[in-house]
């Protein structure tokens, strides 16, 4: 079996020896070089050519961002982030996503890390499914896709639902930053990541888009035209309350592994009495989402569920899931999952 070759960028020479012993763990990846700052890396890029790369996001000389950038041009590889937990660290890494960057890995106690070994097995899983990434999109931003036709909905109240995991936060800025100002439904997400930098990706995508995006928070009023992103290590539900829609947001049990959870939200619309979800599966590892999914189905059968098409996903875990429930109504290139929500939820004139 060939193992997938590791290069690993930070630089404290304990993390990189740290780093270098974990990845050593797995059957699967071999470190076959390191280097101590950007400059290195992509020297090293060019000369051992890995198949996957751990990059530190707060480095001098030369940032995470701009290596990430110059490796991108230069001999494009599929690329971890290791940030810390700090609102800094949180934001470069959220831009370090939009930028390519398959993964991120937030390290348990600042810049050096003394108790890496903590994230042991997230650093192991998260290398090994960033090395079979379809990473290549992170540099095709152009896009000729045809443009299709979508009959709207009758619905004076529509509910946009999208789940994603690996690859979402770029998906997302794809999808969310195409959506008119004055939007004619809220937009409920649940993006699989850590406390701290679902804000981050939050305050990025309201910067970038015409429409509303917060973080949601506990007894937020869900209403058209804004975008709610579940925050990290809570679960996010949708309660109606005399006919107006709330969030409940709280910390609660990961279901399958995930808090938040796409099932969760999911689940709370099912329950929602009058309205009509559109429920997305965007990028990501695993099934997250299509449990949910079957209960929107039997609770309102004039939903309609979207997948991203295997082609434009990352990893395409999550909405492969979806598919194989046969629940599915349009399976979409990203580029044209924007227009699918416009079309199918008009302004009434």
């Amino acid at each position: 079996m060939n193992k997938k070759l590791v290069l690993v960028v930070d630089d404290s020479a304990f993390m990189r020896k740290m780093i270098s012993d974990i990845i050593h763990s797995s059957a699967h990846l071999e470190v076959i070089g390191t280097a101590r700052n950007g400059e290195d890396a992509l020297q090293k890029v060019m000369e051992l050519k890995p198949d996957v790369i751990t990059l530190d996001v707060e480095m001098p000389l030369m940032d995470g961002i701009s290596t990430l950038k110059e490796i991108m041009k230069k001999r494009p590889t599929p690329i971890v982030m290791l940030s810390s937990l700090t609102k800094s660290g949180a934001d470069k890494t959220i831009e370090a996503m939009s930028y390519g960057a398959v993964d991120f890995i937030a390290k348990p106690s600042g810049s050096i890390s003394l108790n890496i070994k903590d994230v042991e097995s997230e650093i192991v899983q998260k290398v090994e499914h960033a090395s079979r990434a379809n990473y290549k999109l992170s540099i095709n931003t152009s896009s000729s896709i045809k443009k299709k036709s979508y009959k709207p909905i009758s619905s004076n109240r529509p509910i946009v639902a999208i789940g994603s995991s690996t690859g979402g936060p770029r998906a997302l800025q794809q999808v969310i930053t195409k959506l008119p100002a004055g939007f004619p439904s809220p937009v409920v997400i649940v993006q699989h990541m850590p406390k701290g930098f679902t804000k981050s990706l939050a305050e990025r995508l309201d910067k970038l888009s015409n429409v509303t995006v917060k973080e949601v928070e506990d007894g937020d009023l869900i209403e058209n035209g804004n975008v709610y992103i579940a925050p990290g290590g809570k679960q996010f539900k949708v309660k109606e309350i005399d006919s107006r829609l709330y969030a409940e947001v709280k910390t609660e049990q990961p279901v399958n592994g995930h808090q938040p959870s796409v099932d969760v939200l999911f689940e709370s619309i099912a329950n929602v009495k009058e309205c009509h979800p559109l429920a997305v599966i965007l990028t990501g590892m695993g099934s997250d989402g299509s449990n949910g999914l079957l209960h929107l189905k039997q609770r309102h059968p004039r939903t309609i569920a979207i997948s991203q098409s295997k082609e434009t996903c990352v990893v395409y875990g999550m909405p492969q899931a979806a598919e194989k429930t046969s629940l599915v109504d349009y399976v979409e290139d990203l580029d044209n999952i924007s227009d699918v929500l416009v079309q199918k939820i008009q302004t009434k004139r």
